[in-house]
Protein backbone atom coordinates (compact mmCIF):
# COMPACT_ATOMS: atom_id res chain seq x y z
CA UNK A 1 0.00 0.00 0.00
CA UNK A 2 1.12 3.56 -0.75
CA UNK A 3 0.12 6.45 0.81
CA UNK A 4 0.08 9.89 -0.61
CA UNK A 5 -0.03 12.90 1.32
CA UNK A 6 -1.41 16.35 0.28
CA UNK A 7 -2.74 20.04 1.57
CA UNK A 8 -6.04 19.97 1.78
CA UNK A 9 -7.61 21.71 -1.24
CA UNK A 10 -10.73 23.16 0.09
CA UNK A 11 -11.81 24.33 4.04
CA UNK A 12 -13.86 22.62 6.31
CA UNK A 13 -17.16 24.24 7.45
CA UNK A 14 -18.34 22.50 10.03
CA UNK A 15 -15.93 21.29 12.69
CA UNK A 16 -17.36 19.34 15.80
CA UNK A 17 -17.12 20.42 19.05
CA UNK A 18 -18.34 16.24 20.50
CA UNK A 19 -16.30 13.90 21.74
CA UNK A 20 -16.90 10.66 20.25
CA UNK A 21 -18.33 8.28 22.92
CA UNK A 22 -16.13 5.63 23.56
CA UNK A 23 -16.71 2.73 21.93
CA UNK A 24 -17.75 -0.38 23.83
CA UNK A 25 -15.86 -3.06 21.96
CA UNK A 26 -12.14 -3.51 21.89
CA UNK A 27 -10.13 -1.91 19.28
CA UNK A 28 -8.43 -4.38 17.27
CA UNK A 29 -4.91 -5.25 16.37
CA UNK A 30 -3.63 -6.36 12.65
CA UNK A 31 -0.58 -7.99 11.91
CA UNK A 32 0.01 -6.35 8.91
CA UNK A 33 -1.93 -3.15 6.60
CA UNK A 34 -3.24 -4.12 3.67
CA UNK A 35 -6.20 -3.79 0.87
CA UNK A 36 -8.94 -5.77 0.50
CA UNK A 37 -11.86 -6.21 -1.91
CA UNK A 38 -15.10 -8.63 -2.34
CA UNK A 39 -14.34 -11.91 -2.90
CA UNK A 40 -13.64 -13.05 -6.62
CA UNK A 41 -13.00 -9.17 -7.99
CA UNK A 42 -9.58 -7.81 -8.58
CA UNK A 43 -8.47 -4.59 -7.13
CA UNK A 44 -5.55 -2.88 -6.91
CA UNK A 45 -3.68 0.22 -4.80
CA UNK A 46 -2.26 2.70 -6.94
CA UNK A 47 -0.26 5.66 -6.09
CA UNK A 48 -2.69 8.81 -6.20
CA UNK A 49 -0.73 11.13 -7.57
CA UNK A 50 -3.52 12.85 -9.93
CA UNK A 51 -4.62 16.33 -8.39
CA UNK A 52 -7.27 16.45 -11.24
CA UNK A 53 -8.98 13.81 -9.22
CA UNK A 54 -9.69 16.88 -6.83
CA UNK A 55 -11.79 18.53 -9.40
CA UNK A 56 -15.51 17.17 -10.64
CA UNK A 57 -17.10 16.60 -13.95
CA UNK A 58 -20.99 15.88 -14.71
CA UNK A 59 -21.87 12.08 -14.16
CA UNK A 60 -22.88 10.39 -16.90
CA UNK A 61 -27.01 9.57 -16.73
CA UNK A 62 -26.67 6.06 -15.37
CA UNK A 63 -24.57 6.88 -12.76
CA UNK A 64 -26.98 8.04 -9.61
CA UNK A 65 -25.27 9.22 -6.54
CA UNK A 66 -26.54 6.42 -4.16
CA UNK A 67 -23.76 4.71 -6.48
CA UNK A 68 -21.67 5.26 -2.62
CA UNK A 69 -23.46 2.97 -0.40
CA UNK A 70 -22.11 3.49 2.45
CA UNK A 71 -18.90 4.42 4.56
CA UNK A 72 -18.04 3.03 7.60
CA UNK A 73 -14.75 4.12 10.11
CA UNK A 74 -13.12 3.02 12.89
CA UNK A 75 -9.69 2.53 14.71
CA UNK A 76 -7.00 -0.36 14.37
CA UNK A 77 -3.39 -1.13 16.33
CA UNK A 78 -0.41 -2.22 14.71
CA UNK A 79 1.91 -3.79 17.77
CA UNK A 80 5.49 -4.12 17.62
CA UNK A 81 6.83 -6.40 20.72
CA UNK A 82 9.05 -3.97 22.53
CA UNK A 83 8.03 -0.48 20.68
CA UNK A 84 4.08 -0.59 21.71
CA UNK A 85 1.15 0.09 19.45
CA UNK A 86 0.94 2.72 16.49
CA UNK A 87 -2.95 3.45 15.60
CA UNK A 88 -4.55 2.97 12.49
CA UNK A 89 -7.90 4.45 10.56
CA UNK A 90 -9.57 1.70 8.81
CA UNK A 91 -11.83 3.06 5.97
CA UNK A 92 -14.78 0.46 4.74
CA UNK A 93 -16.51 1.56 1.35
CA UNK A 94 -19.16 -0.43 -0.42
CA UNK A 95 -20.22 0.81 -3.49
CA UNK A 96 -22.26 -0.49 -7.16
CA UNK A 97 -20.40 -1.11 -9.44
CA UNK A 98 -20.85 1.05 -13.02
CA UNK A 99 -18.79 0.76 -16.20
CA UNK A 100 -17.83 4.42 -16.06
CA UNK A 101 -16.31 3.99 -12.95
CA UNK A 102 -12.57 2.51 -12.83
CA UNK A 103 -12.07 2.97 -8.71
CA UNK A 104 -12.23 4.39 -5.50
CA UNK A 105 -10.27 7.30 -3.96
CA UNK A 106 -10.65 8.11 0.30
CA UNK A 107 -8.75 10.80 1.74
CA UNK A 108 -7.94 11.50 5.31
CA UNK A 109 -7.77 15.02 6.41
CA UNK A 110 -5.86 16.27 9.73
CA UNK A 111 -8.33 19.04 10.86
CA UNK A 112 -5.95 20.49 13.04
CA UNK A 113 -2.64 20.60 10.71
CA UNK A 114 -5.32 20.28 7.00
CA UNK A 115 -2.66 17.53 6.21
CA UNK A 116 -4.12 14.87 3.94
CA UNK A 117 -3.88 10.84 3.48
CA UNK A 118 -4.87 9.50 0.03
CA UNK A 119 -5.42 6.24 -1.05
CA UNK A 120 -7.03 4.94 -4.37
CA UNK A 121 -8.01 1.91 -5.66
CA UNK A 122 -8.57 0.42 -9.09
CA UNK A 123 -11.20 -2.35 -10.47
CA UNK A 124 -10.29 -4.01 -13.48
CA UNK A 125 -12.04 -3.45 -16.62
CA UNK A 126 -13.61 -6.65 -16.49
CA UNK A 127 -15.27 -6.17 -13.40
CA UNK A 128 -16.76 -3.10 -13.91
CA UNK A 129 -19.33 -4.18 -16.25
CA UNK A 130 -20.89 -6.63 -13.52
CA UNK A 131 -22.61 -3.57 -11.68
CA UNK A 132 -23.28 -5.32 -8.90
CA UNK A 133 -22.08 -4.31 -5.18
CA UNK A 134 -18.09 -4.14 -4.41
CA UNK A 135 -17.15 -3.43 -0.98
CA UNK A 136 -13.45 -2.01 -0.32
CA UNK A 137 -11.16 -2.39 2.64
CA UNK A 138 -8.86 0.18 3.54
CA UNK A 139 -6.47 -0.30 6.61
CA UNK A 140 -3.20 2.12 6.56
CA UNK A 141 -4.25 5.59 7.01
CA UNK A 142 -1.58 6.15 9.90
CA UNK A 143 -3.42 8.32 12.26
CA UNK A 144 -2.78 9.92 16.21
CA UNK A 145 -4.11 10.05 19.70
CA UNK A 146 -7.21 11.96 19.88
CA UNK A 147 -6.77 13.14 16.30
CA UNK A 148 -9.68 15.02 14.66
CA UNK A 149 -10.05 13.60 11.08
CA UNK A 150 -12.72 14.43 7.81
CA UNK A 151 -12.60 11.51 5.64
CA UNK A 152 -13.99 11.96 2.16
CA UNK A 153 -14.93 9.14 -0.34
CA UNK A 154 -15.67 9.53 -4.01
CA UNK A 155 -15.31 7.84 -7.52
CA UNK A 156 -12.77 7.67 -9.69
CA UNK A 157 -13.12 9.78 -11.99
CA UNK A 158 -14.60 11.79 -9.50
CA UNK A 159 -18.42 12.94 -10.61
CA UNK A 160 -20.02 15.88 -9.01
CA UNK A 161 -22.13 15.26 -6.63
CA UNK A 162 -21.12 11.57 -5.99
CA UNK A 163 -19.44 11.86 -2.70
CA UNK A 164 -19.55 10.57 0.79
CA UNK A 165 -18.08 12.49 3.81
CA UNK A 166 -17.69 11.71 7.47
CA UNK A 167 -15.97 13.35 10.44
CA UNK A 168 -14.29 11.10 13.41
CA UNK A 169 -12.30 11.77 16.76
CA UNK A 170 -9.70 8.71 17.33
CA UNK A 171 -9.88 7.62 20.67
CA UNK A 172 -8.02 9.15 22.94
CA UNK A 173 -5.80 7.86 26.11
CA UNK A 174 -8.65 7.81 28.31
CA UNK A 175 -9.42 4.49 26.07
CA UNK A 176 -7.71 1.39 27.89
CA UNK A 177 -6.76 -0.05 25.41
CA UNK A 178 -5.57 2.58 23.86
CA UNK A 179 -3.71 4.13 27.30
CA UNK A 180 -2.68 0.77 27.69
CA UNK A 181 -0.70 -0.31 24.43
CA UNK A 182 0.53 3.08 22.96
CA UNK A 183 3.49 4.98 23.98
CA UNK A 184 2.48 8.59 24.13
CA UNK A 185 0.07 7.71 26.50
CA UNK A 186 2.25 6.36 29.11
CA UNK A 187 5.47 7.69 28.68
CA UNK A 188 4.06 11.26 29.32
CA UNK A 189 2.21 10.40 32.56
CA UNK A 190 2.58 12.85 35.34
CA UNK A 191 2.21 12.47 39.69
CA UNK A 192 0.56 14.67 41.68
CA UNK A 193 -0.32 15.32 45.30
CA UNK A 194 -2.66 18.68 46.21
CA UNK A 195 -0.96 20.18 49.32
CA UNK A 196 -4.41 21.76 50.65
CA UNK A 197 -2.82 23.98 53.40
CA UNK A 198 -0.35 26.02 51.25
CA UNK A 199 -2.88 26.06 47.67
CA UNK A 200 -0.41 24.21 45.56
CA UNK A 201 -0.20 20.98 43.60
CA UNK A 202 3.29 19.61 43.48
CA UNK A 203 3.99 17.53 39.77
CA UNK A 204 6.53 15.22 39.72
CA UNK A 205 7.59 15.03 35.81
CA UNK A 206 7.98 12.01 34.16
CA UNK A 207 12.10 11.23 33.40
CA UNK A 208 13.23 9.38 30.65
CA UNK A 209 16.51 9.44 29.22
CA UNK A 210 16.94 11.01 25.98
CA UNK A 211 13.36 12.21 26.16
CA UNK A 212 12.27 16.68 25.02
CA UNK A 213 11.70 18.62 27.88
CA UNK A 214 7.80 18.38 29.37
CA UNK A 215 5.65 21.56 30.25
CA UNK A 216 2.64 21.43 32.85
CA UNK A 217 -0.05 23.74 33.36
CA UNK A 218 -2.93 24.53 35.35
CA UNK A 219 -6.24 25.27 33.58
CA UNK A 220 -9.73 25.43 33.81
CA UNK A 221 -11.73 23.07 31.65
CA UNK A 222 -14.25 24.24 29.82
CA UNK A 223 -15.23 23.76 26.57
CA UNK A 224 -11.37 23.51 25.66
CA UNK A 225 -8.86 24.03 28.79
CA UNK A 226 -7.92 27.59 29.62
CA UNK A 227 -4.66 28.38 31.16
CA UNK A 228 -5.00 29.72 34.92
CA UNK A 229 -1.13 30.97 35.05
CA UNK A 230 1.50 30.01 32.48
CA UNK A 231 2.51 26.84 31.56
CA UNK A 232 5.91 25.80 33.57
CA UNK A 233 8.50 24.20 31.34
CA UNK A 234 10.93 21.55 32.90
CA UNK A 235 14.42 21.09 30.90
CA UNK A 236 15.89 17.90 30.37
CA UNK A 237 18.93 18.57 31.97
CA UNK A 238 16.80 20.07 35.22
CA UNK A 239 17.86 18.73 38.56
CA UNK A 240 14.58 18.48 40.15
CA UNK A 241 11.28 16.88 38.44
CA UNK A 242 9.04 18.28 40.64
CA UNK A 243 7.05 21.45 39.99
CA UNK A 244 4.96 23.94 42.13
CA UNK A 245 1.75 25.35 40.54
CA UNK A 246 -0.33 27.55 42.84
CA UNK A 247 -4.31 27.59 43.03
CA UNK A 248 -6.06 30.33 44.36
CA UNK A 249 -9.84 27.90 44.50
CA UNK A 250 -10.84 24.14 44.61
CA UNK A 251 -12.73 23.53 41.72
CA UNK A 252 -13.94 20.30 40.18
CA UNK A 253 -13.28 22.25 36.50
CA UNK A 254 -9.22 23.01 37.90
CA UNK A 255 -7.18 20.68 35.59
CA UNK A 256 -3.48 19.48 35.01
CA UNK A 257 -2.16 19.37 31.79
CA UNK A 258 1.30 17.85 31.05
CA UNK A 259 3.25 17.31 27.29
CA UNK A 260 6.15 16.60 26.03
CA UNK A 261 7.87 19.84 23.88
CA UNK A 262 6.97 18.10 20.62
CA UNK A 263 4.81 19.09 17.82
CA UNK A 264 1.35 17.50 18.06
CA UNK A 265 2.06 15.90 21.65
CA UNK A 266 -0.61 14.02 23.43
CA UNK A 267 -1.50 16.04 26.65
CA UNK A 268 -2.17 14.32 29.84
CA UNK A 269 -4.67 15.37 31.79
CA UNK A 270 -5.75 15.26 35.83
CA UNK A 271 -8.57 17.19 37.28
CA UNK A 272 -7.81 16.90 41.19
CA UNK A 273 -10.97 18.50 42.57
CA UNK A 274 -13.73 16.96 40.41
CA UNK A 275 -15.48 15.74 43.41
CA UNK A 276 -15.61 18.67 45.12
CA UNK A 277 -18.82 20.78 43.79
CA UNK A 278 -19.18 23.42 47.05
CA UNK A 279 -17.30 26.17 45.69
CA UNK A 280 -19.53 25.97 42.78
CA UNK A 281 -22.50 27.44 44.63
CA UNK A 282 -20.40 30.60 46.44
CA UNK A 283 -20.13 32.32 43.14
CA UNK A 284 -23.02 35.04 44.54
CA UNK A 285 -23.03 38.63 44.10
CA UNK A 286 -25.89 41.53 45.36
CA UNK A 287 -25.75 44.61 43.22
CA UNK A 288 -26.83 47.43 45.62
CA UNK A 289 -27.89 49.67 42.66
CA UNK A 290 -30.40 47.65 40.68
CA UNK A 291 -31.04 45.57 43.76
CA UNK A 292 -29.92 42.39 41.62
CA UNK A 293 -28.45 39.33 42.99
CA UNK A 294 -26.43 37.42 40.40
CA UNK A 295 -24.47 33.87 40.46
CA UNK A 296 -21.91 32.65 37.70
CA UNK A 297 -20.92 29.18 37.55
CA UNK A 298 -16.97 29.15 37.84
CA UNK A 299 -16.86 25.05 35.91
CA UNK A 300 -19.49 24.06 33.68
CA UNK A 301 -22.81 23.07 35.57
CA UNK A 302 -25.97 20.70 33.90
CA UNK A 303 -28.71 21.51 36.91
CA UNK A 304 -31.35 23.80 37.78
CA UNK A 305 -31.04 27.14 40.12
CA UNK A 306 -34.36 28.86 41.92
CA UNK A 307 -35.10 31.12 45.15
CA UNK A 308 -36.33 30.00 48.18
CA UNK A 309 -37.38 30.89 51.42
CA UNK A 310 -37.34 28.98 54.89
CA UNK A 311 -39.96 29.91 57.39
CA UNK A 312 -37.73 29.50 59.78
CA UNK A 313 -34.50 28.46 60.98
CA UNK A 314 -33.37 24.81 59.62
CA UNK A 315 -36.86 24.82 57.90
CA UNK A 316 -36.68 23.31 54.34
CA UNK A 317 -36.46 25.87 51.59
CA UNK A 318 -39.50 26.37 49.27
CA UNK A 319 -39.52 27.55 45.69
CA UNK A 320 -40.72 31.17 44.58
CA UNK A 321 -42.56 30.67 41.91
CA UNK A 322 -40.85 31.82 38.43
CA UNK A 323 -37.85 31.69 39.50
CA UNK A 324 -36.20 28.69 38.23
CA UNK A 325 -33.51 28.91 35.83
CA UNK A 326 -31.14 26.32 34.04
CA UNK A 327 -27.44 26.59 36.13
CA UNK A 328 -25.22 25.83 32.82
CA UNK A 329 -24.86 29.72 32.75
CA UNK A 330 -24.81 33.53 34.50
CA UNK A 331 -27.69 33.83 36.35
CA UNK A 332 -29.57 36.74 37.50
CA UNK A 333 -32.11 38.00 39.58
CA UNK A 334 -33.75 41.84 39.52
CA UNK A 335 -35.29 43.77 42.19
CA UNK A 336 -34.87 41.22 45.06
CA UNK A 337 -35.42 41.68 48.40
CA UNK A 338 -32.66 41.44 50.61
CA UNK A 339 -34.21 39.19 53.75
CA UNK A 340 -32.08 37.02 55.58
CA UNK A 341 -34.51 34.13 54.55
CA UNK A 342 -34.02 34.53 51.03
CA UNK A 343 -32.02 31.90 49.71
CA UNK A 344 -30.64 30.21 45.92
CA UNK A 345 -30.96 27.02 46.14
CA UNK A 346 -28.94 24.82 43.16
CA UNK A 347 -29.91 21.33 42.43
CA UNK A 348 -28.21 18.85 40.12
CA UNK A 349 -28.37 15.06 39.29
CA UNK A 350 -26.45 14.50 42.14
CA UNK A 351 -28.26 16.56 45.28
CA UNK A 352 -28.97 19.93 45.78
CA UNK A 353 -27.29 22.95 47.54
CA UNK A 354 -29.11 26.17 49.46
CA UNK A 355 -26.77 29.46 50.07
CA UNK A 356 -28.66 32.17 51.82
CA UNK A 357 -27.03 35.55 50.87
CA UNK A 358 -27.91 37.66 53.59
CA UNK A 359 -28.10 35.72 56.81
CA UNK A 360 -24.67 37.72 57.38
CA UNK A 361 -23.54 41.29 56.59
CA UNK A 362 -25.01 44.49 57.02
CA UNK A 363 -28.33 43.82 55.14
CA UNK A 364 -31.33 45.97 56.74
CA UNK A 365 -34.61 44.04 56.48
CA UNK A 366 -38.36 44.59 57.21
CA UNK A 367 -39.52 43.11 60.05
CA UNK A 368 -43.31 42.35 61.00
CA UNK A 369 -45.19 42.21 64.20
CA UNK A 370 -48.96 40.95 64.90
CA UNK A 371 -49.99 42.46 68.20
CA UNK A 372 -54.03 43.25 69.33
CA UNK A 373 -55.62 46.05 67.76
CA UNK A 374 -57.06 49.34 69.03
CA UNK A 375 -60.53 48.45 67.66
CA UNK A 376 -62.24 44.98 69.55
CA UNK A 377 -61.90 42.06 67.30
CA UNK A 378 -59.13 42.63 65.04
CA UNK A 379 -55.37 42.15 65.01
CA UNK A 380 -52.97 44.77 63.99
CA UNK A 381 -50.61 43.62 61.16
CA UNK A 382 -47.45 46.01 61.08
CA UNK A 383 -44.51 46.48 58.87
CA UNK A 384 -41.46 48.39 59.82
CA UNK A 385 -38.98 49.16 56.98
CA UNK A 386 -35.64 50.78 56.47
CA UNK A 387 -37.22 52.37 53.35
CA UNK A 388 -40.71 53.37 51.99
CA UNK A 389 -42.26 49.94 50.68
CA UNK A 390 -45.30 48.13 50.14
CA UNK A 391 -46.93 45.21 51.92
CA UNK A 392 -49.69 42.55 51.37
CA UNK A 393 -50.86 39.82 54.08
CA UNK A 394 -52.38 36.65 52.94
CA UNK A 395 -53.59 34.38 55.13
CA UNK A 396 -53.13 30.73 54.85
CA UNK A 397 -54.39 27.51 55.86
CA UNK A 398 -51.96 25.12 57.02
CA UNK A 399 -52.47 21.27 54.90
CA UNK A 400 -50.25 18.38 55.17
CA UNK A 401 -48.66 18.73 52.10
CA UNK A 402 -47.33 22.32 51.35
CA UNK A 403 -47.80 24.69 50.50
CA UNK A 404 -50.19 26.17 52.34
CA UNK A 405 -53.56 27.35 51.19
CA UNK A 406 -53.40 31.09 50.92
CA UNK A 407 -55.73 34.22 49.90
CA UNK A 408 -54.63 37.64 49.34
CA UNK A 409 -55.63 39.88 52.33
CA UNK A 410 -54.98 43.74 52.86
CA UNK A 411 -52.53 45.56 51.51
CA UNK A 412 -49.81 49.31 53.71
CA UNK A 413 -47.74 51.37 52.41
CA UNK A 414 -45.27 52.73 55.01
CA UNK A 415 -44.46 56.02 55.48
CA UNK A 416 -40.88 58.09 55.34
CA UNK A 417 -38.75 56.81 57.85
CA UNK A 418 -39.43 59.16 61.23
CA UNK A 419 -38.60 58.61 64.62
CA UNK A 420 -41.29 56.71 65.82
CA UNK A 421 -42.34 55.45 69.59
CA UNK A 422 -44.25 52.14 69.18
CA UNK A 423 -45.61 49.63 72.42
CA UNK A 424 -41.99 49.30 74.02
CA UNK A 425 -39.42 50.72 71.67
CA UNK A 426 -38.34 53.50 69.65
CA UNK A 427 -37.89 53.04 65.42
CA UNK A 428 -36.28 55.05 62.81
CA UNK A 429 -38.09 53.07 60.35
CA UNK A 430 -40.69 53.49 57.93
CA UNK A 431 -43.89 51.82 59.59
CA UNK A 432 -47.36 50.81 58.08
CA UNK A 433 -50.10 48.76 59.59
CA UNK A 434 -53.30 46.55 58.48
CA UNK A 435 -56.34 45.81 60.65
CA UNK A 436 -57.14 42.04 60.23
CA UNK A 437 -60.58 39.91 61.84
CA UNK A 438 -59.48 37.99 65.01
CA UNK A 439 -62.10 35.64 63.84
CA UNK A 440 -59.66 35.20 60.45
CA UNK A 441 -56.47 35.05 62.15
CA UNK A 442 -57.02 32.79 64.63
CA UNK A 443 -58.46 29.97 63.40
CA UNK A 444 -56.23 26.74 64.11
CA UNK A 445 -53.54 25.64 61.92
CA UNK A 446 -53.50 29.69 60.35
CA UNK A 447 -50.86 31.70 59.17
CA UNK A 448 -50.34 35.09 58.70
CA UNK A 449 -47.89 35.92 55.89
CA UNK A 450 -46.67 39.41 54.91
CA UNK A 451 -45.07 40.23 51.66
CA UNK A 452 -43.24 43.11 50.27
CA UNK A 453 -44.90 43.82 46.76
CA UNK A 454 -42.90 46.49 45.23
CA UNK A 455 -39.97 44.21 44.51
CA UNK A 456 -40.03 41.16 41.84
CA UNK A 457 -38.60 38.57 44.52
CA UNK A 458 -39.14 38.34 48.33
CA UNK A 459 -39.31 36.15 51.00
CA UNK A 460 -42.69 36.37 53.25
CA UNK A 461 -42.63 36.50 56.89
CA UNK A 462 -44.74 34.15 58.20
CA UNK A 463 -46.31 33.76 61.74
CA UNK A 464 -48.66 30.85 62.47
CA UNK A 465 -50.78 29.43 65.67
CA UNK A 466 -51.21 33.04 66.97
CA UNK A 467 -52.53 32.17 70.68
CA UNK A 468 -55.27 35.13 70.62
CA UNK A 469 -56.09 35.63 73.95
CA UNK A 470 -52.84 37.72 74.24
CA UNK A 471 -51.62 38.01 70.46
CA UNK A 472 -47.87 39.22 70.04
CA UNK A 473 -45.55 37.97 67.29
CA UNK A 474 -42.76 39.53 65.80
CA UNK A 475 -41.28 37.84 62.90
CA UNK A 476 -37.60 39.07 61.81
Amino acid sequence: MHTGRMLAGRAVVLLSLAWSAHRSLAIPQIAECGLSCSQGFACESRVNWNIFNSFCRPPPSSVSPSVLEALTLSTAMKCAPNDGCSLLLRVRASLVLHESLRGLEACSMNLDTQETQCQSVRVSRASRHRQVGWQVHFDCFEVSVAQSLYVTLRTVPHFCGVQLDQQYHVEDCRDEDVGRNVPVCFAGKFSYWADRSRKVILVQVPEAPGAPDYYVRLCLKWFTCDDVGVPVRVTENQMSRTVSLPYSQELPCLCLEGWFATPDAVRMQACPFEDETEALWDAIRYHPGDRALSWEPACPVSGHVSLCWRPGPGALCHNLEHSGRPAHRRVQYPSVDTQPRLCLKFSTSRSSWVRCPFQEGHFQAWKMTVRPAASQGHLRVTFFSPSAAHFQVHLCHQRKKWPPACRPGPRATTHAPASVSWSDFVTDLAVAFVDIPREEACVPNTCIQGWRTDVTFSAPHQLCDLHCTATQGTAD
